[in-house]
This record gives C-alpha cells, structure tokens and sequence, in this order.
C-alpha cells in the first residue's frame, strides 16, 4: 500500500527524528521532512507535526509556530480531508491554529513530566479504530503544558460530537491517579469534527520498537492504513 507522510521540522523541534523513523518503519515508504519555511507542501497522506519545544516555547508553547510560512499549507491539508496528527508540542500547535478545541496549561503540579501513561479509547475515529473499547495502552508523555483546558460549551461539543480520542486511565503497574496533569476529563487527546485531525499530548513514536518499554503506538498509524 503505498500511505505518503511528511514531518514538519521548527526549529526547537526533537522529536521530528523519531516520528520521521517510526513512519518509515510502519508505512515502509519514504517520509518527506518539510522545513517550517518552506511555503508549499507536496501531496501526501498523513503530515505528523511532532513534539519538543518550537521556538523554545517562547511565548508560550506553539504559538510562535502557528505564524510559520508552511502553516497555511497544513492547514489546506487538514481541510482537504487528509490526515494529520499533532504530537505534544503538535497538539499545542493544533490549537493555536484552531485546528482544535482548547489549548494546553501548565501541568497541574507545575512540573515536566517524562514517563509512561496508560490511555484508552474514548471515541472512535481513523486514528484508533484498531484499537478495542476497553484496551489500555502504554505510552510515555514528555510535557510542561499538556494540562487540556477548555470551557464548558467546547467540552460539551467535544462530547456530543464524539471527538474524544483518548483519556488517560489507570494502568497494570501504576496506583497514581490517572490523570497525570490535571487535563479536563481525563483529555489526552482530541480530533476536529471531520475525524481526520488528531492532537494527542503522549507520544505513540516512543512505542512501537521492541526496545520500547511499549509497542502499542503501532496501533496510530496501523488504523491510519487498515
């Protein structure tokens, strides 16, 4: 099957690698790596905006990157009906574009948390039709604002209309709580009304190799071609 992807690269960006590797390892076709100068964007299948800290979060965390030249381009893209996945600083871009409901705060306990978190699927779109109702995944977050917020009306919307991607629960190994940053309803990941853009604050290019402490990220880009 032949699935076409491309990866933004900010400059402050540090998961571009990863999710250029995870493509390549899961389509078994060439990734393009657009530069966020560029003005024009070749047609593919799925762009992944990927995490770190664009512009050095300078601001606050995607807002400078929502001004870059090739975002009229993503934006095109995700209007066409094509697929795009914002991946924790891409989540925080999504929204600053308006691509998405809500924005991402500060963690609720004010400090960067990097480890594993378990998600399920709230609702189903292309991005986890794969994945069963009651499946619990493994998947590390590395974030400082991945807190999701948003206000009464839009967090009705995003029930009502099922957009819901993802909420983090409780895991086999854990006994925390399970919202690990204070997001609204247990939020860790949302998609626009049409289902084909998904912002989502863990990183499922952290787990899917063997030396992972998790393969279930597989499951993203797998639905994404079934």
């Amino acid at each position: 099957m032949s699935f076409k992807s491309a990866v933004i690269t900010f400059p402050g960006s540090n998961c571009d690698r990863d999710a250029i590797t995870y493509l390549r390892d899961l389509t078994n076709n060439e990734v393009l790596n657009i530069w966020h100068a560029e003005t024009s964007m070749p047609s593919v299948d799925l762009i992944i905006l990927p995490g770190g800290f664009s512009f050095g979060d300078y601001l606050r965390s995607g807002a400078m990157a929502s001004k870059s030249r090739i975002i009229p381009e993503v934006i095109k893209h995700a209007n066409s009906g094509r697929f795009l996945l914002g991946i924790c600083n891409g989540f925080q871009i999504l929204s600053e574009i308006g691509l998405l409901k809500g924005a991402l705060i500060q963690n609720n306990k004010l400090k960067f948390l990097g480890k594993d978190c378990f998600i399920k699927k709230k609702h189903e779109n292309n991005f986890n039709k794969l994945i069963k109702k009651d499946q619990v995944l493994q998947i590390p977050v590395a974030h400082n604002e991945g807190n999701f917020y948003c206000n009464n009306n839009d967090l009705n919307y995003l029930n009502d209309k099922e957009l819901i991607a993802f909420e983090y629960c409780k895991g086999s190994f854990s006994n925390s709580d399970a919202n690990i940053n204070g997001s609204i309803n247990n939020i860790a990941g949302i998609t626009n009304e049409k289902k084909n853009v998904l912002g989502m604050m863990p990183h499922p290019e952290r787990a899917y190799q063997s030396f992972h402490s998790s393969m279930d990220g597989k499951s993203i880009i797998g639905s994404l071609m079934s």
